[in-house]
């Protein structure tokens, strides 16, 4: 007989999990890599219908779609400012969801049961190769509906410091640089006036 103390808690690994299957079925390509997201999914609903007394085939059509109340996704980004009051922005690739040539200011989705500030810490690691530590929050956002988020998306937005790594691109980038706020071309979203914020929330820091 198991102890009681010994139980582990699998809906958090299922909800991960989750995660990972839909995001892979959003962006894949190749069939074969569908099969196993596919699969992936599949097991989930198995095993969530295990644990919460559904039956699998219900489990599976309301994991499909998404798990509980529908509400707008929560997004960090990171505004980062060099010496000149420049914000550091990622351009988008070819290939994106997002339209290709865009600026973007780094950051992503909240992971299941993840605190915004390590979002933000963490998505401007993978996306710029620098190290971060939250300073404050700008602002909260709505953002419009759009094709990656149908019920609209809130938006945290976080004053960064660089506290170390160094500047690299990642695959998800066309290029990295530093912009004044009133001269970026076009941005990915309507960041503009959230920059503006971040920008004036930076000199009161000065």
């Amino acid at each position: 007989m198991t102890d009681e103390s010994e139980t582990v808690d699998i809906l958090p690994l299922l909800d991960e999990l989750r995660v990972m299957a839909k995001a892979g079925l959003f962006f894949v390509e190749d069939p074969y890599d569908r099969e196993r997201y596919e699969r992936m999914l599949e097991l989930v609903g198995e095993y969530y219908a295990e644990t919460v007394e559904l039956p699998p085939e219900e489990t599976r059509e309301r994991l499909a779609a998404n798990l509980g109340y529908a509400t707008p996704n929560v997004g960090v980004k990171a505004a980062i400012f060099d010496d000149e009051g420049r914000i550091l922005l990622m351009q988008r690739p070819e290939g994106s969801t997002y339209v290709a040539g865009t600026w973007d200011i780094p950051g992503g989705a909240v992971e299941p049961l993840e605190p915004p500030d390590e979002t933000a810490v963490r998505e401007t690691r993978e996306e710029t190769g620098l190290t971060v530590e939250t300073v404050e929050v700008v602002d909260a956002y709505f953002m419009d509906p759009n094709p990656l988020n149908p019920h609209g998306h809130v938006l945290l937005l976080y004053l960064c410091r660089a506290t170390g790594g160094t500047l690299q691109l990642s695959n998800e980038g066309a290029a990295l640089d530093y912009w004044d706020v009133e001269e970026v071309p076009e941005w990915t979203l309507d960041f503009h006036q959230p920059a503006l914020d971040a920008r004036r929330a930076w000199r009161e820091k000065q």
